[in-house]
């Protein structure tokens, strides 16, 4: 099986991918509406096909990507049954599975939060995704949203704590970088709800908790009240219309050796190579401007704010990370080109100055 965890630092949730290796056929739980481009572009990078995204729950402090992404890649959006949320394709409820090739997440109710939060249990037990329910030595609030701490007390011991001790748990959310617990751990050692605390003592300790409301509440609950449809920033959706790009998992916007060449009129290409580079036998792409990787940040004046920038060298690598340092400089429309100069040769394109 293919699994990654992924992180938005802006509102510390954790999304998680995971995979069949057989039939490429994955599912991904609590995407993050900002992170969508990174996501479809990991599931681009390693071929599998995204049957459906999974919100465990209405989430109070980022809006969810699932809407972006099935526009992205054409997965379905699945969420408690519970959760009051509209345009989903698929409502969740307790014992439910959500296969992926001949793997599946069974669906756990795991109201206390707010009343619509599920966890899901992969097949054999060995890792569980617990949402906002049970968080690594912590747990979610329970002060809106319909949260109740006692239903959230008996969510956890009745549907995560009677899972074998060795069961990975993995949380929608960590403030403190830390990445995955277990049933054991957390019945040991959660300061909460672990050891011989009862239901009056975790109702105590949430009543006191006394944290101010999520800084996103206002957006984000109606928004993924529909799924994330509602979402108001149309820069993560747009595409950038001055020529054919690729967005990487890197976080790179790259541009492939034709698409280059059908935009050399109207685009400045900036050669990031050193001079003996430029002027040896791989050649350069005509009309390139010099101007080495270390002395971008320091020359990036000398290029026009107004026109798409593609940055150039050997074999993408240097160039990739002059994408970074003009982005950074201002510049809106950069991209690099996939492949470098080795690729440009080798496609049969144009070029000045080159050895045969």
């Amino acid at each position: 099986m293919i699994f990654r965890q992924l992180i938005d630092p802006q509102s510390s949730t954790y999304t998680y991918l995971l995979a069949d290796s057989e039939s490429a056929e994955a599912v991904l739980i609590d995407p993050v509406f900002e992170q969508a481009r990174r996501d479809a572009a990991l599931i681009e990078e390693l071929g599998v096909h995204l049957l459906y995204t999974i919100d465990t729950h209405v989430h109070a402090d980022h809006v969810t990507g699932a809407w972006l992404l099935k526009r992205l890649t054409g997965s379905q959006i699945a969420i408690s049954a519970a959760s009051g949320a509209q345009g989903a394709d698929r409502y969740l409820d307790h014992g439910d599975r959500c296969h992926f090739g001949a793997r599946h997440l069974a669906v756990r109710t795991t109201p206390g939060h707010t009343r619509g939060c599920i966890s899901l249990v992969l097949d054999n037990e060995s890792m569980a995704f617990t949402g906002d329910c049970l968080l690594i030595r912590g747990t979610g609030r329970t002060d809106f949203q319909q949260g109740d701490s006692r239903v959230m007390f008996r969510s956890i011991h009745k549907q995560l704590f009677t899972l074998p001790a060795s069961t990975l748990l993995f949380p929608g959310h960590d403030y403190r970088g830390l990445t995955v617990t277990s049933v054991g751990e957390e019945q040991r050692f959660n300061p909460r709800l672990g050891g011989d605390l009862c239901e009056d003592d975790f109702a105590g300790f949430m009543l006191n908790l006394n944290l101010p409301h999520p800084r996103q509440i206002a957006v984000a609950v109606p928004a993924n009240l529909k799924c994330g449809a509602a979402a108001c920033d149309p820069t993560q959706i747009t595409e950038p219309d001055w020529a054919v790009l690729t967005y990487t998992f890197a976080g790179i916007w790259e541009i492939s050796p034709q698409s280059l060449e059908e935009q050399l009129a109207a685009v400045q290409i900036i050669d990031v190579r050193e001079p003996d580079e430029y002027e040896g036998p791989l050649g350069r792409i005509p009309h390139a401007t010099l101007i080495p990787l270390g002395d971008l940040a320091q020359r990036a004046g000398e290029i026009q704010l107004d026109r798409p920038v593609v940055t150039v060298c050997r074999a993408g690598g240097r160039s990739a990370q002059a994408t970074t340092i003009l982005r950074k400089a201002g510049f809106p429309a950069v991209a690099n080109l996939a492949g470098g100069m080795l690729r440009w040769r080798a496609e049969g394109r144009i070029v000045e100055n080159a050895s045969p």
